[in-house]
């Protein structure tokens, strides 16, 4: 069996190792973009930090293993038209020179692109680049034109447009790369992914390391100025012009979906391509997977939830399904974290507004709490909020920040854990953790908060 996968970063991958794995005599083929299948996005601002100095290290298996794996990898290669009834894409080679390729099973895992900003000079024939230092940030070739800029032309301040998770990891990196930082958030508090109140502790965290942060800021434009890049933007106060000599946007993205909408595949939330919970599209032989489809959320149905961990669970059911298999996507909460300088934030499943917009009853405690013994040397705060069914006590999202180093991920896992269970939140606190001065106390820090439900 011909599987011909377009894609390869965490979903394609996943795909292809999967397939191999459950049928060695699969003919798994990868078409990938770029020169990097298998590379970490997320461990960019890692790399332009110094804390991973080489970038080969990024990779999660080098090309060797994948080959060795069974997977044959066309690099630098984009394919360019998916022709269903014949079983066939076009592509366009290393050299320019159009091929076709034929399959019996496709799997599409395409990811995501830059959202369209509307900011004058970003985009469009017209835009400033790396020469003028400005970037985008999303992919490998990306983060080189980012170091080739920090290592040549060793810009002192940097402006970070956007206050997503690797806008907040990037100012830690930028900052301890000794330029002076300013963000730009369109929206009234950074992290947006939690309650405003809590995300002004990240807020304060970046305060604390120097980064000037400047919230409700509609940015316009990007200039050429004599000494180097101008932002104009709009904030409360007016319009402000900023010079600078490094511009970073991260602005979001959408799903990249040209190939299959070409194709005739249906869309949904998101304009996310449309899957089932065996990550097969609306056309014949064709699976989907990652950033550019549909996501099955647990509390909320079909929605559009673009994570790399989610990227790897579609990834492993289209392929283990394109081999001949029946696995089954049971959905996500969006689990996520992020660490900013000295302080971790995580969420998942749903925040009381989110719960309220999906007419769903709810309502939050919030706690602070040590993470472990206050007795024993080293213990932090975590400020935990958890939001359930204000009748049933059913868990349904929980938001935690804390000092790095005091697990609240981990913590953030035991709550994606229970609401995946279906648990109440006074269930939560039955469960039987585990307790040791220097790790915890008796009573979980997710469990006190529990009990602060009445």
């Amino acid at each position: 069996m011909r599987l011909l996968i377009i894609g390869g970063s965490d979903a394609g991958i996943m795909a292809g190792l999967r397939a191999r794995q459950l049928d060695p005599q699969t003919d798994v083929t990868l078409v990938v973009a770029d020169q990097y299948p298998n590379y970490s996005i997320c461990g960019i601002p890692y790399h332009l930090s110094g804390d991973v100095p080489d970038w080969h290290d990024l990779a999660h298996r080098t090309q060797t293993d994948l080959e060795a794996a069974g997977l044959a990898l066309r690099l630098g290669t984009r394919a360019t038209n998916i022709d269903a009834p014949a079983h066939t894409i076009n592509v366009t080679t290393p050299d320019g020179d159009q091929d076709t390729i034929g399959y019996d099973r496709l799997v599409v895992a395409t990811g995501a692109r830059p959202a369209a900003t509307g900011i004058t000079g970003l985009t469009g024939p017209d835009a400033l680049g790396p020469a003028d230092c400005v970037h985008q940030l999303h992919t490998i070739d990306q983060m080189h034109a980012v170091q080739r800029t920090l290592v040549t032309r060793h810009p002192r301040r940097a402006v970070i447009i956007g206050a997503g998770y690797i806008g907040l990891e990037m100012a830690e990196a930028l900052t301890r790369r000794g330029l002076d930082v300013t963000m730009l958030q369109h929206g009234p508090e950074v992290l947006s992914t939690l309650d405003t109140d809590l995300a002004s502790l990240v807020h304060s965290e970046l305060v604390h390391h120097g980064v000037h942060v400047h919230l409700n800021t509609s940015v316009r434009s990007i200039q050429r100025g004599e000494r180097g890049p101008v932002v104009i933007s709009d904030d409360p106060t007016g319009t402000q012009k900023i010079s600078t000599d490094l511009v970073i946007a991260v602005t979001g993205i959408r799903p990249n979906t040209s190939l299959l909408t070409m194709a005739g595949a249906t869309t949904g939330p998101g304009a996310a391509i449309t899957v089932d919970d065996q990550m097969r599209t609306s056309l014949p032989d064709i699976y989907a997977a990652g950033d550019c489809v549909i996501t099955k959320h647990r509390l909320l149905g079909n929605t559009w939830m673009p994570l790399g961990t989610t990227a790897h669970k579609q990834g492993r059911i289209a392929g283990e399904n394109a081999a001949g298999g029946d696995a089954t996507f049971k959905g996500v909460l969006g689990t996520q974290a992020v660490k900013v300088f000295d302080l971790v934030a995580a969420s998942t499943g749903l925040r009381q507004t989110d719960a309220q917009s999906a007419r769903l009853p709810a309502r939050s405690v919030t706690a602070t709490v040590d993470d472990h013994k206050a007795y024993y040397p080293g213990s932090h705060p975590i400020t935990i909020r958890l939001t359930a069914d204000p009748t049933t006590g059913q868990l349904l999202g929980g938001q935690l920040v804390g000092t790095y180093g005091s697990e609240v991920s981990k913590r953030a896992d035991v709550i994606a854990t229970a609401i995946f269970a279906g648990l109440t939140i006074q269930q939560l606190s039955d469960l039987d953790l585990s307790y040791t001065p220097p790790l915890a106390a008796p009573w979980d820090a997710i469990q006190t908060t529990a009990q602060h439900w009445q």
